[in-house]
């Protein structure tokens, strides 16, 4: 009889045979954390089952869609019964019409309302690179702003690596990235005013877009400074560019309207002029979206002059899953992930304090993380200068004892609607010895 770890071990091996890398997502093959990943068979509200049999209570919740819990009976309905009428039509639908009403509705604190009409795609790197076409089109102009470790998808420009200097253009960040492609973005560091100020004293006639992540979730959690986003929108318009707020990861997770309802009802007021939304949209199908104003999103084929086009773009499963998940996400919803990961990431704070490991736990609305350094990162340069050495010792004696955690010291923890008390408190016991693991490790 196999024991737990062959069928993992098996099937990686022979995934490697087929698939580059033996994974169809980077960060899926452990690379930063060693051994071999979890082929994972099924997953049931908090908790998730590899193909060895084994069970784990869940924090990664598909990299954020599970904001219900994995399998929720309702979306299952949901997706099931549209299945039942087709799979996909490369026509309209009436649900692609609930669904973008939907998405505007939400995204609106008073009278600020910053989406009226919304396209339909199918990833989060669509939506990111439509928008930063859209943001070209709209003003004529080339230059894309954006900040070190904020993470928007492969497409091209994006995979950028900053230059020698605040205004310098930028480098390739990844083979098969054309060095001209690379200089059209301008890559600066996060949270800092001056740097923002200067790439617009300098290029400011030039640049079409700033975009960034609502809140930092793919360099470890790293939430805007104070007033830092209404900066952003405040330079942008001033110079004539626009503000693209990436939501893929953070839209409808932390808050009914998104990480920016969450900014206004904190007393923030700005209005980007693009938001892209993924991830809890599609409620764990593929699908995402981009939305703003009418007067820009109209610029979008057929009725303006920027292309965009997907056969697969509103599929009626996916969009029969985003609809259910979004009406299920009630304030009840919120309150229930806020609470559960308030409470672990003081549990976390706790057994890291009391194993005597330098750390802090950065958070961001219900997302947090843990980060091993005395505090908490502003930007990527401080994400990295911190001993992630201490991460792989502590993410498998966690998984040792059931939990699952993101297979990187660089990505966010994620609770979900499903985590009860067994679960909390069986991720509450594990995190002492794991804690104890990170103490005793070494560079």
């Amino acid at each position: 009889m196999e024991c737990m770890t062959d069928r993992n071990d098996t099937l990686f091996d022979a995934a490697r045979a087929v698939i580059p890398g033996g994974v169809n997502s980077p960060v899926r093959a452990y690379g930063s954390v060693g051994g071999t990943p979890r082929f994972l068979a099924s997953a049931k509200g908090a908790r998730v089952t590899d193909a060895a049999g084994r069970e784990y209570v869940d924090l990664v919740a598909s990299w954020g869609p599970a904001l219900l819990g994995h399998a929720h009976p309702e979306v299952v309905a949901a997706v099931q019964d549209a299945a039942t009428r087709g799979l996909s039509f490369g026509a309209p639908t009436e649900g692609e019409v609930e669904l973008a009403r939907l998405i505007a509705d939400r995204v609106r604190v008073g009278d600020a309302r910053p989406v009226e009409h919304v396209r339909l795609v199918s990833t989060g790197t669509e939506a990111t690179m439509t928008a930063i076409r859209l943001a070209r089109g709209a003003t004529g102009r080339d230059l894309l702003v954006k900040f070190a470790g904020h993470y928007h998808g492969h497409s091209d420009g994006l995979l950028a690596a900053a230059g020698s200097g605040v205004a310098t253009l930028a480098l390739p960040g990844s083979a098969g990235v054309p060095a001209p492609i690379a200089a059209q973005t301008l890559v600066i560091d996060y949270n800092d005013l001056d740097a923002l100020a200067a790439v617009f004293a300098e290029h400011g006639d030039r640049i079409a877009a700033v975009i960034v992540e609502a809140a930092s979730a793919n360099m470890g959690v790293v939430a805007p400074l104070p007033g830092f986003n209404t900066l952003i929108a405040d330079t942008a318009h001033a110079h004539g560019a626009l503000m693209i707020l990436d939501e893929v990861l953070t839209g409808f997770r932390v808050h009914p309207a998104g990480f920016w309802g969450l900014q206004q009802q904190e007393g923030e007021s700005y209005l980007p002029d693009i938001i892209t939304f993924g991830k809890v949209v599609g409620g764990g199908m593929p699908l995402a979206a981009l939305g703003g104003r009418a007067e820009i999103m109209d610029l979008l084929a057929p009725v303006g002059p920027v292309y965009q086009a997907g056969t697969l773009s509103g599929n009626p499963l996916s969009v029969a899953a985003g609809l259910a998940t979004l009406r299920l996400a009630t304030p009840e919803a919120y309150a229930t992930v806020d609470a559960s990961a308030s409470r672990l990431a003081d549990a976390l704070q706790s057994a890291l304090t009391d194993a005597g490991v330098e750390h802090a736990v950065p958070r961001a609305g219900n997302l947090f993380g843990v980060a091993f350094r005395a505090r908490a990162p502003k930007d990527y340069a401080q994400a990295q200068a911190q001993e992630s050495f201490r991460y792989a010792p502590f993410f498998h004696a966690m998984r040792e004892q059931g939990v699952a955690l993101p297979p990187s010291v660089f990505e966010a923890w994620f609770l979900t609607a499903a985590h009860g008390e067994e679960e909390l408190a069986a991720v509450e016991a594990a995190l002492p010895a794991a804690a104890v693991a990170a103490a005793s490790a070494t560079a």
